[in-house]
């Protein structure tokens, strides 16, 4: 038995996994629970997920990644090995060639931390590809004709825009405003107006629920529970979406910003492209509601959320891995 391709969306929230021949078989969060006495790890993904801020005091429940980069080496790599052997990929004397999604500015200090993780946890090839050009290969995307197509790529750590045209990128910007520092301004503005402490998973299931960043777009409550700061006591209050607004506003600004750049450098013909074909927003930010209005009002051409935006990267490895041998290999530092 040969050993299979995997391609690898390695997400600061969200690992996804595609095997070449029978599609994405693992999403799991990217969390690794350790147990800090003697270094052990005790659980990974979506069980390690359940425990953070609920775990005592010698377990600690670990985010690997950050800002779409390696924050913690060996625990990537456990974490990689530990979801390689769950599937069972490797050959009987041959390994898997592995193809893994950065973000387009990392160093190459970073890239080559992440091809070391893949190669200790059991590849035998690593390819590493840039992320916006993965995602929107995935998101059904002709990148390899001679016009235009622009992609945001909203992660859980980094957002990625890109236009790109002839099977590369022409004009990219990556910033740190993602996912978490949505999650991380909602418990922010709830510590400030109401003294009252959430956790991270809160804030999430705030952002899913009610979050919307397009004023007056939707108008729902939700009753959230948290420890008063003044009494130390549990409370429970009632948030509105009209709030969520508010305190994601700035945030969205980057990242409305950040487009805006990358059109201000595109040559004009490719922009001429966009306003036909409009913009493509895909990760998992691309599910909050109202940003693709904020995008197209901001931007002044049309703005479509790819099919499976959670799912484009890994889909795009999975186009990617089946012309892997025409790809080009990328020289690290």
């Amino acid at each position: 038995m040969f050993a299979r391709d995997i391609g690898i969306d390695l997400g600061t929230a969200n690992v996804l996994i595609h095997v070449k021949g029978r599609g994405i078989v693992l999403n799991e969060p990217s969390v690794v629970a350790i147990d800090r006495n003697n270094n052990k790890v005790l659980a990974v993904g979506e069980e390690a997920r359940r425990m953070v801020g609920r775990t005592p005091g010698n377990i600690a429940a670990i985010r690997p990644l950050k800002d779409g980069v390696i924050a913690d080496f060996d625990v990537t790599e456990a974490m990689l090995k530990h979801f390689i052997n769950k599937l069972n990929v490797k050959g009987f004397l041959s390994k898997p060639r592995i193809l893994i999604c950065c973000p387009t500015n990392i160093t190459s200090v970073e890239q080559k931390a992440i091809k070391e993780a893949a190669e200790k946890s059991g590849g035998k090839k690593i390819y590493l590809e840039e992320e916006p050009k993965v995602a929107a290969i995935g998101a059904g995307m002709d990148i390899f004709q001679p016009s235009g197509n622009m992609v945001v790529d909203i992660g859980g750590g980094t957002t990625d825009v890109a236009v790109l045209s002839m099977g590369d990128i022409v004009t990219s910007s990556s910033i740190k405003m993602a996912g978490d520092t949505f999650d991380s301004e909602i418990l922010q503005y709830i510590k400030r107006e109401y003294k009252l402490l959430i956790g991270e998973r809160t804030a999430e299931n705030i952002k899913i629920n009610i979050g919307t960043v397009f004023p007056g777009s939707r108008s729902e409550e939700m009753e959230i529970r948290g420890r008063d700061m003044v009494s130390g006591l549990p409370r429970t209050i009632t948030v509105r979406s009209e709030e969520i607004e508010l305190a994601l506003r700035e945030s969205v600004a980057v990242i409305v910003q950040a487009a805006k750049s990358v059109l201000e450098r595109t040559p004009p013909e490719l922009s001429a492209d966009i306003i036909d074909r409009g913009v493509i927003l895909t990760g998992g930010g691309a599910l909050l509601h109202g940003i693709d209005t904020l995008l197209a009002e901001e931007l002044k051409v049309p703005v479509l959320i790819a099919e499976n935006p959670m799912d484009c990267v890994a889909i795009g490895t999975g186009i990617m891995l089946d012309n892997i041998d025409k790809l080009p290999r990328r020289k690290l530092g």
